[in-house]
């Protein structure tokens, strides 16, 4: 018996993709018949509630996609997701993976061990803005592992700027990364700037915009007289460039 639910599971997993517990219900196998994969090397128990096949390692999109099981509201976002639309899956192996949540999660080692990652659980949009609006998987991918829409991934690009003591996404950057943004809708990005709630964040995409000379860039500061009128916001982070941006 044990056989077959190994056989079972050994042909029902996708190879590379962490298993937790109600994968391995899925696929018949109990809690004591997991305590004797491990025990006869069948499984390797890579924390509390991750197992991985013997053999296996870990790959970047399945620790994304185990991760998404457990982190609430997960994506992937900011300049990482740009590079995805844009094509650039392969990412250097030294680049650190920009990734969104609704709230913060502690990463077990080895998930950051196999994906060098950033998170941020900034909250960007008022209540009126669906959750994951702007968020979707990408063809011929799995569709488990959610993908910020350029615009969205704009505002997230811009909320990065200045952050983690100089580590956080630098201006200079940001705006080439901007100059390429051709194809942005503007009608998606005008909703997401009219629910966005950053000060910061709506003046810097205003920015970034009128440095791009794109079509989508114009006429962007009403959004930041709703916010705040006639305001300078500047923020000072130590190790940080400071930011000072007009009203």
């Amino acid at each position: 018996m044990a056989s077959k639910t190994l056989l079972r599971l050994m042909e029902g997993v996708p190879r590379g993709q962490p298993l937790d517990p109600q994968m391995l219900r899925d696929c018949g196998v109990s809690a004591q018949q997991t305590t004797y994969f491990v025990s006869a090397g069948w499984l390797q128990r890579l924390s509390k509630g991750a197992y991985l096949l013997a053999g296996d390692m870990p790959t970047r999109a399945g620790v994304l996609a185990y991760l998404g099981r457990h982190v609430s509201g997960l994506h992937i976002g900011g300049k990482t997701a740009l590079d995805w639309q844009g094509g650039r899956l392969s990412i250097d192996a030294h680049a650190r993976f920009a990734l969104w949540a609704q709230r913060p999660y502690v990463m077990p080692e080895w998930a950051g061990a196999h994906l060098p990652h950033t998170l941020q659980t900034t909250r960007l949009f008022d209540d009126a803005l669906p959750p994951g609006h702007g968020v979707a998987p990408l063809p011929n991918l799995d569709p488990s592992i959610l993908v910020s829409r350029p615009e969205r991934a704009l505002l997230e690009l811009a909320s990065d700027i200045g952050k983690r003591g100089g580590k956080g996404q630098a201006l200079d950057e940001a705006m080439a990364i901007a100059a390429r943004l051709h194809d942005l809708r503007p009608a998606v990005l005008d909703r997401l700037l009219t629910h966005c709630t950053r000060v910061k964040v709506v003046k810097l995409v205003r920015d970034l915009g009128a440095a791009s000379g794109h079509a989508w860039g114009q006429d962007l500061q009403h959004h930041v007289d709703r916010l705040g009128p006639g305001k300078r916001w500047s923020s000072s982070r130590k190790g940080a460039p400071a930011l000072n941006l007009k009203a």
